[in-house]
């Protein structure tokens, strides 16, 4: 019988939290990571040990108390001992996005004053190093991967398993040391320090306090019943207060598991081979298993196709009511079983959601149909609203309460409240403590009495008290004729259809509403294949004919669907472009975490937004791109401005 956790008050530190796991559930798994093909698994007792040596390794290069410690690199066990190893020391762990560029690197190093990187391999250690030609106050690199760094200078760095030997030898000089610093962390000591995404601007470094991270995971876990036999893949940027939050903070409070996948190439096969309990991915991952399972079924033979859709219109009758204990009838229930066992259970297992008991998505609206998929087949998917500056939680879907239109009810411990201007307010045990050298952003975004402004658009429902969020405050607006102008209701609508990757809606202050849209050169591309198109490139495929009227009918259909909201019925799409290349974070375009930088957006394709207003046909436009290697450079093309229909509200047909 698993130990109960929940009791265990008191815990002021991760190492803290550390040692009582190390106690109660010694012997039992704490990470697991795959790598060339294995999976290799440490126990608490193991964790703990080298968390230990790194720690006292760390103390043996001279780290002080109130150092900054950059960590930089893919999901690995190590990565997050490292993270834990800092603390303990009185050091403050700064993790970073490992897909950042050099000039995003150098920002977040400088600004933080980090005298310590640990790096995941030589790709990392050659940003580190040439960052170092702007940023003068980094003393020591540490290494993890040792493949290709036998050349480096090591005069002022070491690799990983060798911090832990040294650690270990010195275990005598220094054990006292650490034992006072590691008892000198109290609930107000800082436990990280993460970026923001920086979606209107330079980044924000959030402190968060133990307090934060510990209160927070304690009332999420119990909010879910989480356990420590639960299973979690951590796959997400380790930079992100998400993946801190579940990898880090709860496994730590519960006691559950965490499996590193070897790479991002195999996290599919990984995440069936793990089988997770505990689930949980942003809009964007579960938008590409939609789209991988509509091309499944294209390619599937017709008695194939015909089964799928046949039961899988069935299971969105009924499947939600199921999974919530609401009363079905016996044929439908016996109709659902059938389902599950030909198509619904099968496709559970090919995503690696069979054993899931509970599922979350947040970060960005997700699209209420792509919601109720996944919810139709049994697997308990909610939705959760949260901030870096919260430590995730601000509200959740509580079982049996779950909808794809609101974002759930307070969590635990917080306290919400809507402004005069529809803005959203909270306050809670997780809310931050400060910007990092920023005085006049944390004034601004939190008052005297702890309430933080979320730069989000909604409102409480009376009775339920569930939230439902309109928009980013930023982004709402009003249409020209006074109507309400929400940009990501459209954009989350026209993302369903698994042939558009992302969508970017125009409109305020305007007549009508316009569009950009990216295709999924996977599912634009397998349909190429079958129908024998030839094309060498995403821009010849993305302004192919054929996959332009496709867009029209998507958008089109999506205008149908808008439509049936009076509220919002005038953000239908008019006119559209189908651009010529993806939008993407290396180019500023898209946060590392993958939200819109609308005003960047607006700045760079200024020319093409004029053009779809101006009813022009076409425009010749150039634009700048980054290569893998960093290097800049342009694209040209001719691009297509299409025109699509529109349906009158049914306010308005219903009174014709």
């Amino acid at each position: 019988m698993e130990q109960d956790v929940t009791s265990s008050a008191g815990l002021a530190s991760l190492p803290q939290l550390l040692a009582r796991n190390a106690e109660q559930f010694g012997q039992k798994a704490a990470y697991r990571e795959k790598e060339f093909g294995i999976w290799q698994s440490w126990n608490w007792s193991q964790t703990a040990e080298e968390i230990d040596a790194l720690a006292l390794g760390l103390l043996h290069l001279g780290v002080s108390e109130g150092d900054h410690i950059a960590i930089i690199g893919r999901n690995r066990p190590a990565m997050y001992w490292s993270m834990v190893a800092a603390q303990a020391v009185g050091a403050v762990p700064v993790p970073l996005y490992q897909d950042a560029v050099v000039e995003e690197m150098t920002y977040v190093l400088d600004h933080c004053g980090a005298k310590f990187v640990i790096a995941g391999d030589q790709e990392q250690v050659d940003k580190v190093i040439e960052v170092q030609e702007s940023v003068k106050g980094i003393e020591h690199i540490i290494y993890y991967d040792k493949r290709g760094m036998r050349k480096y200078d090591h005069s002022q760095m070491n690799s990983f398993a060798e911090v832990q030997a040294s650690g270990r030898e010195v275990r005598d000089q220094y054990s006292a040391e650490m034992k006072r610093r590691s008892d000198a962390l109290d609930y107000d000591s800082t436990c990280v320090m993460l970026y923001t995404s920086g979606t209107t601007g330079r980044p924000k470094g959030v402190v968060l306090s133990n307090r934060n991270i510990i209160e927070t995971s304690k009332n999420s876990s119990e909010f879910d019943d989480l356990r420590p036999g639960d299973e979690i893949l951590a796959y997400l940027p380790m930079a992100w207060v998400g993946d801190f939050i579940f990898s880090i903070g709860q496994a730590y409070w519960t006691g559950f598991c965490v499996n590193c996948p070897e790479s991002a190439e195999t996290m599919h096969t990984d995440l069936r081979e793990i089988g997770p309990t505990y689930y949980f991915a942003p809009p964007r991952v579960f938008e590409t298993q939609l789209t991988q399972v509509m091309i499944r079924m294209e390619d599937a033979s017709k008695l194939k196709q015909r089964m799928f859709h046949h039961f899988m219109a069935h299971a969105s009758k009924v499947g939600p009511a199921l999974l919530d204990g609401k009363p079905v009838s016996f044929w439908d229930k016996l109709k659902y079983s059938l389902g599950n066992a030909l198509v619904y259970g099968p496709l559970k297992n090919t995503l690696g959601f069979s054993k899931v008991r509970v599922g979350y998505t947040a970060g960005e609206a997700i699209g209420p149909e792509i919601f109720d998929f996944y919810r139709s087949l049994g697997i308990n998917l909610k939705q959760l609203y949260g901030q870096t500056e919260a430590s995730v939680f601000i509200t959740q879907q509580p079982d049996g309460e779950v909808r794809s239109d609101t974002v759930g009810i307070a969590s635990p411990g917080v306290e919400l409240k809507i402004g005069e201007s529809g803005e959203v307010f909270y306050r809670s045990p997780g809310v931050f403590v400060e910007y990092f050298k920023n005085a006049d952003s944390t004034a601004g975004t939190k008052d005297s009495e702890g309430w933080v402004a979320t730069g989000d658009a909604g409102f409480i429902e009376e009775g339920s008290g569930h939230l439902r969020i309109i928009d980013r405050a930023k982004d709402v607006g009003k249409m020209a004729d006074g109507s309400l102008f929400a940009p990501k209701y459209v954009e989350n609508k026209l993302k369903f259809f698994p042939n558009i990757l992302e969508a970017v809606v125009f409109g305020n202050d305007r007549d009508e509403c316009t569009a950009f849209l990216n295709i999924d050169l996977t599912a634009v591309g397998n349909w190429a294949e079958r129908n024998n198109i030839a094309y060498s490139s995403y821009q010849e495929l993305a302004g192919h004919p054929q996959v332009i009227d496709t867009m029209r009918s998507h958008v089109e259909e999506a205008n149908a669907s808008v439509a049936q909201d009076d509220m919002l019925a005038g953000c239908q799409v008019h006119r559209f472009v189908v651009l010529h290349k993806q939008l993407d974070a290396d180019d500023g375009e898209l946060t590392r975490t993958q939200k819109v930088r609308r005003r960047i957006i607006e700045e760079k394709y200024a020319d093409i937004i004029t053009a779809l207003y101006d009813g022009s046909e076409q425009i010749s436009t150039e634009t700048e791109v980054t290569y893998e290697d960093g290097r800049k450079g342009s694209i040209k093309a001719t691009l297509k401005l299409v025109k699509a229909e529109t349906v009158a509200p049914k306010t308005l047909m219903a009174a014709e």
